[in-house]
């Protein structure tokens, strides 16, 4: 394992919103940073956190701060302080085990002022100790077993297209079509683009896949001007309908999809089994289309669609490049088995979920793997981040940034490289 720090950004970030609420003078944004490369510290060795409050991009006094650290050794320390714009919070810890320290940090609303919610109110942080010894919990013994199960499953309904209406692209060059493609269970549903007259064997092929949720798949025009991209949604429902479909959906049949712990007692019956092979299908049809070029297969994805695109390349030894953001469900019994800082949103760990844990699909990867993780992403954790890096055996490189969640990136914060 390679490390290298990409880039230290400066100490002042551009302001961004903190609270909307009018009780605040300004835009309040949080700035942190570690003594050290944040990937590099020894067990026992002193974590030092320092951590500024900004108010329209200067450095502000007076700000009530609560601070939490949680780290993967199950310790849990808190602490009180008030802003100070010539000494910024610091914050000692340390970690005697493989995995890492989340330190958060927030501002405690005074009287009559609304708190706001949200982790870019927040700085989120963190630090790691022996990366390379942070491992997952055991496969099943019949992982491959199983899943070669379920590719026969797959290969007795034929691959039919039920749908390939032609819809608008607004490029003359493009040609897009909502697509349908019988699969086991619900179809494979999404939207095709491609440039217009491509010939064959002529262009790479790009599987587009999404986050959590219930909605329609976009077109990928971007992409379709040089590549045949498919962007499908997990569940195979339609493309392009009214709000009032996905919200109907998403408040009965498929509500909580892929959590409830009795349907994910079964790995045949889970929810994320047709998710996987409406993958695997999706695949199967861009390969056999005659513009492929047959050798480059992308597959790309964030959160969610990460998840998706690892199984994607460790089911599919024809993928060639895997790019992910914040992959999710790497090490789904990191919490239950090895008493790590859990994610804030994962399915309740069965023995089940391991047929489907993207960390044990990466050791059947072949492909290029592209990764970007958050030290401070608590539904993707960091300790989880680094099973999944240690299961890859290929070209793999991660870019860890420190400040940065699920859903945020804090300003100008520093951004680290593993690469192997």
């Amino acid at each position: 394992m390679r490390r290298s720090l990409l880039t230290l950004k400066a100490a002042v970030p551009l302001a961004v919103c903190f609270w909307c609420a009018a009780a605040w003078a300004g835009d309040i944004s949080f700035y942190g940073v570690t003594d050290k490369d944040p990937l590099s510290y020894a067990p026992g060795e002193t974590m030092t956190f320092t951590v500024s409050v900004l108010e329209d991009g200067q450095k502000v006094s007076g700000k009530n701060l609560a601070w939490t650290r949680r780290g993967d050794d199950g310790k849990t320390e808190t602490g009180q302080a008030v802003s100070d714009a010539e000494q910024p919070l610091v914050i000692r810890t340390s970690l005697d085990v493989p995995g890492f320290v989340w330190i958060r940090v927030s501002v405690v609303p005074g009287e009559g002022e609304k708190p706001q919610r949200g982790d870019k109110h927040d700085f989120n942080g963190g630090a790691g100790v022996l990366l390379d010894e942070i491992k997952g919990a055991e496969e099943p013994a019949d992982f491959d077993e199983y899943w070669a199960h379920q590719k026969a499953r797959l290969a007795t309904v034929p691959m039919t297209v039920t749908k390939m209406e032609e819809v608008p692209s607004g490029d003359n060059s493009v040609l897009c079509y909502d697509l349908r493609v019988e699969c086991l269970g619900m179809p494979v549903s999404g939207y095709l683009c491609l440039p217009k007259d491509a010939p064959e064997k002529s262009l790479p092929a790009h599987l587009i896949v999404l986050g959590y949720g219930v909605r329609s798949a976009k077109k990928p025009l971007r992409e379709g001007k040089s590549e045949i991209a498919l962007e499908i949604n997990a569940h195979g429902i339609d493309n392009g309908r009214e709000p009032a479909y996905y919200e109907n959906l998403r408040d009965t049949a498929l509500k909580g999809y892929g959590f409830p712990a009795k349907s994910n007692a079964d790995p045949e019956l889970s929810y994320w089994n047709g998710v996987a092979l409406r993958v695997i299908r999706a695949l199967e049809y861009l390969k056999s289309l005659p513009q492929w070029d047959g050798n480059t297969l992308i597959v790309s994805g964030r959160s969610q669609g990460g998840f998706q695109s690892l199984l994607a390349g460790g089911l599919d030894s024809d993928v060639t490049h895997v790019k992910v953001w914040v992959p999710w469900m790497c090490d789904i019994s990191g919490r239950a088995l090895n008493s790590r800082v859990g994610s804030k949103f994962m399915p309740p760990w069965t023995d089940a979920l391991g047929y489907f844990d993207s960390a044990n699909h990466a050791k059947r990867i072949k492909a290029d793997v592209e990764i970007s993780s958050g030290l401070g992403d608590y539904v993707c954790p960091p300790s989880g981040q680094m099973v999944l890096f240690n299961n890859l055996s290929t070209s793999v490189k991660m870019t860890f940034s420190q400040g940065h969640t699920h859903g945020y990136t804090m300003p100008k914060g520093a951004d680290y490289i593993l690469e192997k």
